[in-house]
């Protein structure tokens, strides 16, 4: 029965596909099908948190001032889009640019025909492509091609106790080796060795499971395509992740905010997670505080005792592996060509300080600079305020050596599927979860990790075959 339901949505996202392929087929090239200019554009932004909208409205309105071009902009949950998306091009009504889009959600659009990818690359060279993170780019392309313009970027951490490192006589949780370890010893007096997601219905499980898997050499498929999560390593992986989760975090499924909330309490050693923590984590937030016993005498003492792995190497891994997301600005097959990249430069130019500003501990900059001043981006964004209730610049909330890492964090950032040319893959998996639910299975007890490696990648194979 489970089987079956898998199949059946996998089959839905193929059509879907096929559907969007089919309706802008002859939209060849970068603008068969543009609107006719009117110096009218649509566009959506997944940045639809109600303080971002606003802070996107004021980039908006001095553009439209500057310009003469006229913006709705529409904010839209990243879980919906790629319904509305499809049901747009159904409708022959798609936006001309879309902001924020991760990168499976960019090959999605690929590899349904949606995105013009000449104007996305010409915006890029117009812009210089030097004055970009080379990783960035990289990972937006299909071979020579632009899909996207990439904008910013977010990165998943390995956060852990320091002082109870420290007291415990052990070393920051670099490795498979040194995370185990840890747990083990730190596992005791009600304090859980580490918090991993295990909810199978929640893409972030997926992403922490891949943040491990990378740093063991465990990739969604080999070099010829083909699914390899029943490989050693990464039934290693499955099994790091097994005795992480199951044996040494806390009881129950665990999600996004329940990680957060233990660590928080301070009831967890250690805890993965992503870069948007940061401002969280400095007590910036009045709705995700600090609540450990000695936060309450001192706001600061989670964040001064909180040491941050940007990349972890397991026993199969070659080098230390960093995970992480890049969001761009997507060019619909049927945009206003010549308005759309008139917004997409100013976002990524006069407009670009704003714009990863709303949020610059989960917004890094992967345009360094301009060419008269190549470094200008990266140093706004580490004088950049970040905060909800409290407000604190980067450069005073964290050290210079984090920002650091978290710079260089984007430049060694890697994803499964994207140099093997499976972005499109990448994209349903998102949707389909095939390892979150394996994931799921695994740590509630049903599947030992060989099981769930075997599981989820029966599982991506039969979502592979439902996208051919």
């Amino acid at each position: 029965m489970v089987m079956k339901t898998r199949r059946s949505r996998a089959t839905l996202f193929g059509l879907a596909a096929t559907l969007g392929a089919g309706l802008l087929a002859g939209c060849s090239g970068g603008s068969g099908g543009e609107q006719k200019a009117d110096n009218r554009i649509t566009v959506w932004s997944q940045e639809n948190l109600a303080p971002r909208m606003a802070a996107t409205k004021k980039v908006v309105a001095r553009f439209e001032k500057e310009t003469g071009v006229q913006v709705d902009l529409v904010g839209v949950d990243e879980a919906q889009l790629p319904q509305l998306i499809m049901s747009a091009a159904a409708a022959g009504d798609l936006p001309d640019v879309i902001g924020a889009v991760p990168m499976g959600q960019v090959w999605q659009m690929y590899g349904s025909g949606l995105l013009d990818t000449k104007t996305a690359g010409r915006i890029v060279d117009d812009l210089d492509a030097g004055t970009f993170n080379a990783n960035a780019l990289s990972l937006t392309k299909d071979g020579g091609t632009t899909l996207a313009v990439p904008s910013d970027a977010w990165l998943q951490l390995l956060v852990y106790r320091k002082d109870l490192f420290a007291k415990a006589g052990l070393d920051a949780p670099d490795s498979y080796a040194a995370a185990l370890k840890a747990a083990r010893t730190l596992d005791k007096g009600g304090v859980d060795g580490i918090s991993l997601a295990t909810d199978p219905s929640d893409v972030f499980t997926q992403q922490s499971f891949e943040d491990l898997a990378l740093a063991n050499g465990c990739e969604l498929v080999d070099d010829a395509g083909e699914p390899a999560l029943d490989s050693a390593a990464c039934r290693t992986a499955f099994a790091a992740y097994d005795e992480l989760a199951r044996e040494h975090g806390a009881p129950g499924t665990q999600t996004v905010d329940s990680t957060r909330a233990t660590y928080f309490s301070g009831k967890s050693s250690m805890m993965v997670w992503s870069s948007f923590l940061l401002d969280e984590l400095a007590g910036l937030r009045s709705d995700a505080l600090p609540s450990c016993e000695e936060c309450k005498g001192d706001p600061d003492f989670l964040a001064d005792n909180t040491g941050i792995v940007t990349s972890l190497q397991g026993p199969d891994g070659k080098e230390p592996a960093q995970f992480g997301e890049i969001t761009s600005w997507a060019v619909t097959k049927t945009a206003e060509t010549g308005a759309s990249a008139k917004f997409i430069e100013y976002m990524m130019g006069k407009g670009y300080e704003d714009w990863f500003g709303m949020a610059p501990e989960g917004k890094i900059p992967v345009r360094t600079g301009t060419p008269a001043d190549p470094d200008a981006f990266q140093q706004a964004w580490r004088s950049s305020v970040m905060g909800v209730d409290k407000r604190e610049s980067m450069r005073t909330a964290y050290p210079v050596g984090l920002l650091d890492q978290l710079v260089t964090g984007v430049g060694d950032m890697k994803r499964w599927g994207l140099t093997q040319g499976q972005g499109t893959l990448v994209g349903a998996t998102n949707g389909e979860l095939p390892v979150a639910k394996a994931i799921g299975s695994m740590t509630s007890g049903q599947l030992s990790p060989d099981e769930a490696a075997k599981e989820a990648d029966d599982e991506v194979a039969a979502l592979q075959k439902s996208l051919q």
